[in-house]
């Protein structure tokens, strides 16, 4: 007897809430009430060509020898890491649940779906709308691998496609399906990772391999035909759920953990291997939630060096990040005086000098203004005395013009609402008026 059986997408990440369905069929309503359903949250201003990445969330819930039934649903519309959630709810679209070419007809009874099989949900007439300010945007809508939808105005069913939002910026996805698992949350079995020889339960592991001769090039394949043969991942059962034990998946994310580390793997699996990483192997159990992750260290004695070689430098102006493309990133930033651990030379981005900032020997991707750190050389127009404050000199000195002037990254404001440059690769309050350059 299977218990509160319930069927995720397995898109989905968050916990949906529950509307029950009371009917022997899900209700249907004019599909012109979509709109509204699937109104989107908050999404940002887009551009053509931008693309978007739809995520169905499905959930479906039942209690065996019960009428009542649960389902429900929601897009995430995800565009340069910012989300939009929508709050469709059932009723306002045609949903079927199928098993292969078996459509499950009666939804109040569907205790005897499988746990761990797979089933599908097909939801017809979803409308998303993406707000009046992207009226008429043509954009790209991408879906989760194995996930699909299909257009009004095109047969061909497919995870991604170029639309063009109407003139309110909504779109009606004539079709959608989502791939979905059967999973049975009464059973209490777990996961665990265990030493093949020892057999003993393991948290985390270990590997050593050898690069190849090709250039030093090994495949994600080697890696986790060596993590499988040296650990292996059951489903543990109490004595009354034996019979219920699941079979279980295993995924890996040597290719994400490679990425971080700025190391390229091609299609085909192929990367240069660095003499050392960790990744993380996760075994799940197809008919529960349960799940373990075993983070594995390798090591390849005759792999590449991929630490980065840098330095320490100071930066004399506050100094937010940017990134490749010279656009900052996020608004931390390294105020003055303080060090930053950078590449050893300079990277051009847009036509201005960038140092990339190094964190533990890597690379990451994020750079600072080389103007802050070196500094910029400015030719006097005029002779200048050297403040300390809007209305006090810093010394005696007075620089001549036509002298060079190295100074510290944009100009500051005072008090007196004129702007001045730091001047004198120190900490001393030495400034120089930007009107003298």
């Amino acid at each position: 007897m299977k218990k509160n059986l319930r069927i995720v997408s397995a898109a989905a990440a968050a916990l949906l809430a529950v509307a029950p369905v009371a009917a022997a069929a899900v209700s249907t309503v004019n599909a012109a009430s979509v709109t509204s359903a699937t109104q989107l949250g908050k999404v940002p201003t887009l551009a053509n060509g931008d693309a978007v990445n739809v995520k169905p969330n499905v959930s479906l819930n039942t209690v065996h020898g019960s009428i009542s039934a649960a389902i429900s649903v929601s897009f995430d519309a995800t565009f340069n890491g910012t989300t939009a959630t929508s709050n469709f709810k059932p009723g306002y679209s045609n949903i079927q649940l199928f098993h292969g070419s078996k459509e499950i007809t009666d939804l109040q009874h569907v205790d005897y779906l499988s746990a761990g099989s797979t089933y599908r949900v097909v939801m017809s007439h979803v409308g998303l709308n993406f707000g009046s300010q992207n009226a008429n945007k043509e954009i790209t809508l991408t879906m989760p691998e194995g996930d699909f939808f299909q257009l009004a105005s095109n047969n061909t069913v497919t995870n991604s496609r170029t639309i063009k939002l109407d003139q309110n910026g909504t779109v009606t996805l004539n079709q959608v399906a989502i791939n979905v698992t059967a999973k049975d949350f009464a059973n209490p079995a777990v996961v665990a990772w265990y030493d093949r020889e020892t057999n003993v339960n393991v948290t985390s592991g270990n590997i050593t391999l050898d690069a190849g001769s090709d250039a030093g090039k090994m495949n994600v394949a080697q890696f986790v035909a060596a993590a499988e043969n040296k650990y292996v991942a059951r489903n543990n059962a109490g004595d009354k759920y034996n019979s219920q034990s699941s079979t279980i998946s295993i995924s890996n994310n040597i290719k994400e953990a490679l990425k971080a580390m700025n190391i390229d793997v091609d299609a085909n699996g192929w990367f240069v291997a660095p003499k050392s990483f960790t990744f993380e192997m996760t075994a799940s159990a197809n008919n529960n939630d349960a799940s373990a992750k075993l983070p594995i260290t390798v090591t390849v004695p005759n792999g590449k060096d991929m630490t980065v070689p840098s330095q320490s430098k100071t930066v004399m102006h506050n100094a937010y990040f940017y990134d490749k493309n010279g656009k900052r990133v996020g608004s931390d930033k390294v105020t003055r005086y303080n060090s930053a651990t950078v590449a050893m030379s300079t990277t051009t981005i847009n036509g201005k000098a960038y140092y990339e900032v190094i964190e533990n020997g890597k690379a990451t991707g994020k750079f600072i203004n080389a103007a802050n750190i070196d500094g910029t050389k400015r030719t006097l127009k005029h002779n200048a005395y050297v403040y300390k404050s809007s209305k006090k000199r810093a010394n005696k000195v007075v620089l001549k013009k036509g002298t060079e002037v190295v100074t510290y990254g944009g100009a500051y404001t005072f008090k007196n609402g004129k702007q001045y440059y730091k001047i004198g690769n120190n900490t001393d309050k030495t400034y120089v008026k930007a009107s003298n350059f």
